[in-house]
């Protein structure tokens, strides 16, 4: 149910140091619009840049794959698979970090970075994919609409930006 469609949607293969500029932007925005994502607020710039450094390294190391979202301001939304995986579980990746950026929001990007995160895993040999969400945000009623199972919720998983404890839902989706 996009609205807007995304400008473009890629994988990248390695990261430069304008799209690491970027991405910090996108992810002090999202801490600063108060979504979970391992991050307490104030996030300071240095801090969100060596962060996507360190993406940045999994993903020259085929560890973690990288989808960016761009319109005409830059980039807009990313997700990531982490691919890296213990040896008995080569088949499956973990999602994460999925960000959009509170300019496209409501407007089907998250819905179609699923979509092509999905794909990119696919594309990868994976056949699972885990990811785990803020219980009762709009991520979740994001992942159960495209179909992807509910584990459970854990009560206290995480601190939101601002403080307090927060719950989180597991998802998996099996890719056919």
């Amino acid at each position: 149910m996009m609205n807007t469609p995304p400008r473009s949607l890629r994988r990248l293969h390695s990261v430069t140091d304008a799209q690491i500029t970027e991405l910090a932007d996108l992810l002090v925005d999202c801490v600063e619009g108060d979504a979970s994502v391992s991050f307490m607020h104030p996030l300071s710039r240095g801090h969100a840049e060596a962060f996507w450094r360190g993406v940045a390294e999994g993903v020259a190391a085929g560890e973690r794959a990288l989808l960016v979202a761009e319109d005409a301001h830059g980039i807009c939304g990313t997700v990531q698979l982490v691919l890296a995986q213990p040896e008995n579980q080569p088949h499956r990746a973990d999602l994460a970090k999925m960000l959009v950026h509170r300019r496209v929001r409501r407007q089907g990007m998250g819905e179609a970075l699923m979509r092509a995160a999905e794909s990119m895993a696919r594309d990868c040999g994976k056949t699972l994919l885990v990811l785990d969400t803020v219980t009762g945000d709009s991520g979740e009623r994001l992942y159960q609409r495209l179909g992807w199972q509910r584990v459970g919720v854990i009560p206290g998983y995480a601190l939101l930006p601002r403080g307090g404890l927060v719950g989180t839902t597991v998802f998996y989706r099996e890719l056919g």
